[in-house]
C-alpha cells in the first residue's frame, strides 16, 4: 500500500502538491483523459482543473476580497491519494488507485461524491473538490468541498469485488480521517451509487461503533432525482427574466421547449423527465456509444427502458441515430443541457452550437474560451455552480434528517392533517357545500418528506438564482457564471476572514 497525505499551510502555495500532482499524473492516464475529450478541445486549452482556476480569477478580480484571502480560498487544502491490492481470484489482484479532496474546511463537515471511473485522476478530483465549495456557497449550504474517486471501470468488476474495493478505500479514508458526519460525507456520483453509499456507511460504522450519528450519509426521499430537480428549478426560473428572454427570444414557458440533454444517467435522466412532464419536448439524448434524435420528441419513460434492456439507443423506435454522440449537441433547440462530464462543449465544436440557453448540469461541461464564444453570441449560459448544486442541497437535507434521526414530516403530519380538517369544515359550513372524500382527501393532505424535500430545493433554487441575476446586474452585465462565482468567493471569504484562524 502507498498512501500520500498532503496538508497545506493556509495561505502557502502547495509546491509539494504541484510536484506530487505531476507525479501522478501517467502518461497513461494523461493519454486517457486528452483521449476522452479530443474531439470538443483544442489542445492549448486547459484541463478541468485549470478551467476551474480561471474562472475562479476573473471573478475574484471582482470579488472585493483581498488578495491574501483569494489565495488562501483558491488552494486546494487537503489531498489523500492511496494505493492498494484487492484479491480478484485466487491467482489475480490489481492494485486500486484512489483519492479523496478536501478543497476546504472553512465550513465543517466537508461534502463531496466518490465517482468510479477509469479517467479519475489527481486533478479532476481537485477540481471536483474546487467546484463544490463553490457550489455549497452560491446555495448558502454550510459545507466546505471535497470529492473522491477511485481509479477503475466499475463493468469490469462484479459485484463482489467492487464491494470489497469500496470497503477497502473507506477503510483508507477511516484511517486518515478523511470520512465522518461531522468530518466528511462522502455522496454518490459518476459509477457509484446507494449501493456503494451502503457499503461505505457499514465500513465507517464498524471502524466507528460508538458513533451514534455514523447514518451521515443514509437517505432521504427525493436525494436521487434532485440534481435533475434543481436543473428543471434553475432553467424555469431563468426563463421568467426579462434579460434572458430577450437574449434568447424564449418566452417563460416551459411548455413547448425543445430540449438536447447530453448524459443520460441519473442526472440526465431526471432533468429529461421533469422537463417533459411540465410540457417540453426532449428531442435528443446522448449516451457514451450513440444518440438518439427525434424532431418531434422522444419517450423518455420509454427510451430509458429500451437502453436498460438493449444497453443502448439502437433500435428505439423511429429515431435517428447519431453514431458520434457529441454532435447531437450541435442540432436545433431551445435548451441544450450537457449532463455527461467535463469539457464536452470546446474550440473545436463551440461554433455548431445552435442552443439559446445552455444549462450546465454536468460539472465543468464548457471550457472557459468556449464559454466566452457562447456569451458573445448572445447565448444565455447558466453554470454549473448554480445549476447543478439541487444534489448537494438535498444532501444537506439528507445531512441534517440523519443527525436528527427522524424521517420529515414524521412529527408535524398528521397535526398539519387535523388543523386542515377543522378549517374545512368551518369553509363547508358556510359554504353550504360538502366536498367529496377524494376532494377533502386532496385539500388536507400532510406533506410527505419528499415533498417537503422538493419544497426546500424550489425555494434555495429560485434564491440562488436570483442572487446571481442581480449580482450580474450590479457588476455592469457580467456574464452568469462570473456572477455566480463572485457570490460563492465572497460568502467564502466573510466566513474565512472571520474565522481569524486563516492565517496562524
Amino acid at each position: 500500500m502507498v498512501i500520500a497525505l498532503l496538508r497545506r499551510t493556509p495561505g502557502s502555495l502547495t509546491s509539494a502538491l504541484r510536484m506530487h500532482r505531476a507525479a501522478v499524473a501517467t502518461p497513461v492516464a494523461r493519454f486517457m483523459s486528452t483521449h476522452a475529450i479530443n474531439a470538443a478541445c483544442e489542445d492549448h486549452e486547459p484541463g478541468f482543473l485549470g478551467s476551474v482556476e480561471t474562472f475562479y480569477d476573473r471573478a475574484a478580480k471582482l470579488s472585493g476580497v483581498s488578495e491574501k484571502t483569494l489565495s488562501a480560498i483558491k488552494a486546494v487544502d487537503s489531498v489523500l491519494s492511496v494505493k492498494f491490492p484487492v484479491e480478484i481470484d485466487e491467482d489475480t489482484h490489481v492494485v486500486i488507485e484512489g483519492y479523496r479532496a478536501q478543497h476546504s474546511r472553512h465550513r465543517l463537515p466537508s461534502k463531496g461524491g466518490i465517482r468510479f471511473s477509469d479517467e479519475v485522476d489527481l486533478q479532476e478530483v481537485e477540481a471536483l473538490a474546487s467546484l463544490m465549495t463553490f457550489k455549497c456557497a452560491v446555495v448558502d449550504v454550510p459545507f466546505g468541498g471535497a470529492k473522491g474517486g477511485v481509479k477503475l471501470n466499475p463493468k469490469k468488476f462484479t459485484p463482489a469485488q467492487l464491494e470489497k474495493i469500496t470497503r477497502r478505500y473507506t477503510m483508507e479514508l477511516c484511517q486518515k480521517n478523511f470520512i465522518g458526519p461531522g468530518i466528511d460525507v462522502p455522496a454518490p456520483d459518476v459509477g457509484t451509487g446507494p449501493r456503494e453509499m451502503s457499503w461505505i456507511m457499514d465500513t465507517y460504522r464498524q471502524f466507528n461503533p460508538q458513533d451514534v450519528n455514523a447514518a451521515g450519509c443514509g437517505g432521504v426521499r427525493g436525494r436521487n432525482e434532485a440534481t435533475g430537480l434543481g436543473v428543471y428549478y434553475g432553467i424555469r426560473e431563468f426563463l421568467q427574466y426579462p434579460e434572458v428572454q430577450k437574449l434568447s427570444g424564449l418566452n417563460g414557458d416551459i411548455a413547448g421547449k425543445t430540449v438536447i440533454v447530453q448524459g443520460f444517467g441519473n442526472v440526465g435522466y431526471w432533468a429529461a423527465k421533469f422537463f417533459e412532464n411540465n410540457g417540453a419536448k426532449i428531442v435528443g439524448i446522448a449516451e457514451h456509444d450513440c444518440a438518439a434524435y427525434d424532431a418531434n420528441g422522444l419517450d423518455i419513460e420509454a427510451i430509458f427502458k429500451h437502453r436498460g434492456e438493449k444497453g443502448t439507443f439502437r433500435g428505439f423506435g423511429n429515431a435517428e441515430i447519431i453514431n458520434n454522440a457529441i454532435n447531437v449537441m450541435e442540432r436545433e433547440c431551445d435548451i441544450l443541457i450537457p449532463a455527461a462530464l467535463e469539457r464536452q462543449i470546446g474550440l473545436k465544436n463551440v461554433k455548431n452550437i445552435k442552443a439559446k440557453i445552455i444549462g450546465e448540469a454536468a460539472n465543468g461541461p464548457i471550457t472557459p474560451e468556449a464559454h466566452d464564444y457562447l456569451v458573445s453570441q448572445g447565448k444565455v449560459v447558466i453554470p454549473d455552480l448554480l445549476l447543478n448544486a439541487g444534489g448537494v442541497t438535498v444532501s444537506y437535507f439528507e445531512w441534517l434528517k440523519n443527525l436528527s434521526h427522524v424521517r420529515f414530516g414524521r412529527m408535524s403530519r398528521k397535526w398539519e392533517e387535523a388543523g386542515k380538517d377543522k378549517l374545512l369544515s368551518l369553509v363547508e359550513a358556510n359554504a353550504g357545500r360538502q366536498l367529496t372524500p377524494q376532494e377533502r382527501r386532496a385539500v388536507i393532505h400532510g406533506a410527505e418528506e419528499h415533498e417537503l424535500v422538493y419544497s426546500g430545493l424550489e425555494d434555495t433554487m429560485i434564491g440562488a438564482c436570483e442572487e446571481t441575476r442581480a449580482t450580474a446586474a450590479a457588476k455592469g452585465t457580467i456574464d452568469f457564471r462570473t456572477a455566480a462565482m463572485v457570490n460563492a468567493i465572497q460568502k467564502i471569504a466573510t466566513v474565512t476572514e472571520q474565522s481569524g484562524k486563516m492565517f496562524l
